[in-house]
């Protein structure tokens, strides 16, 4: 096979992922068929996917990669992430994704955990290991120096948090249990928006994509994303696409002329669930200034002061 036409195969997948076309070589088969990029093969591994992305949304405008996420690498039982190399980042996935007791929560068990209820980590080679115990779903988050992990989380204890039980504690497995039989998250959607984050990331120094649940559907948010026709080629169709439709517009991508409002939206439906995606690009059109570069410097110093 050329190189060229290997490069062909891996193409979709490489955008989608972050994946590098020489990690991806070893995959292609003598079919000649395009890469696909699988679906978490177990409820429980695409639940925890879903929970992690979203807890871990909102990060905001400080990194080139979106949530700092470099790349991913999906597998039906197993999920990998390689985080940006900085110490703010870890700082908020932390921060994010721990489980502690809400105080001040209502009388739902939803409420009464922040974070991920049962979320674990153990160190790996070289990573970081999440997981809820007595069940084999899991996350590997690598790329940076897993001591970072210990050291911030370790700073996180007291303040209700849960982080240093080993098995599930009453008040996780009770938010567990009511997020299970009555779920509210399109968690399959989720884990899949998940495993193509890569695809939100615009060709600018800046990107931020954030993701939440609207009534029965979901809502996808970037502020400098990459132009729509891309976006949505790589979600409906294609060997990676997801086989959504396109139900209605509005783009500016390929207008050559100004407008007052440049954003864009596209309204995504998926025929398997009949679920909505509303999808909005705000074009905020950020760059690494010398004030965002210094807020980053300033976040990763006091991380470990």
């Amino acid at each position: 096979m050329t190189l060229p036409a290997a490069l062909s195969l891996t193409a979709d997948r490489r955008h989608s992922t972050g994946e590098t076309h020489q990690a991806l070589f070893s995959l292609l088969t003598r079919s000649g068929r395009p890469l696909s990029i699988p679906a978490a093969r177990h409820t429980e591994q695409a639940r925890l996917e879903a929970a992690v992305f979203q807890r871990v949304c909102a990060l905001g405008g400080l990194s080139e990669h979106p949530l700092g996420i470099v790349r991913v690498h999906p597998q039906e039982d197993l999920l990998t992430l390689h985080l940006v190399d900085e110490p703010f980042i870890i700082s908020h996935w932390i921060d994010f994704l721990y489980p502690r007791v809400d105080e001040e929560a209502g009388g739902d068990p939803r409420d009464q955990v922040a974070g991920v209820p049962g979320l674990r980590s153990s160190r790996q080679a070289g990573g970081v290991l999440l997981y809820r115990p007595g069940m084999t779903a899991a996350v590997v988050l690598r790329g940076f120096n897993p001591r970072w992990w210990d050291r911030i989380a370790e700073r996180r204890e007291g303040c209700g948090s849960l982080l240093r039980h080993a098995d599930w504690t009453a008040v996780e497995q009770a938010a567990y249990a009511a997020q299970t039989a009555h779920p509210s998250d399109p968690y399959e959607l989720l884990s899949s928006l998940f495993r193509r984050i890569r695809l939100t990331a615009g060709p600018g120094p800046v990107n931020s994509t954030d993701a939440w649940t609207f009534g029965k559907g979901v809502r996808l948010e970037t502020t400098d994303g990459p132009p729509c026709p891309d976006l949505i080629r790589l979600l409906t169709q294609g060997p990676c696409g997801l086989g959504w439709r396109v139900k209605d517009k509005t783009c500016t991508c390929l207008c050559d002329h100004s407008h007052a409002s440049v954003g864009c939206t596209v309204h995504f439906e998926d025929p398997a669930t009949g679920l909505p995606v509303w999808y909005a690009n705000l074009k905020w059109g950020r760059t690494l200034d010398e004030r965002r570069l210094e807020t980053v410097a300033g976040l990763n110093h006091a991380v470990f002061t």
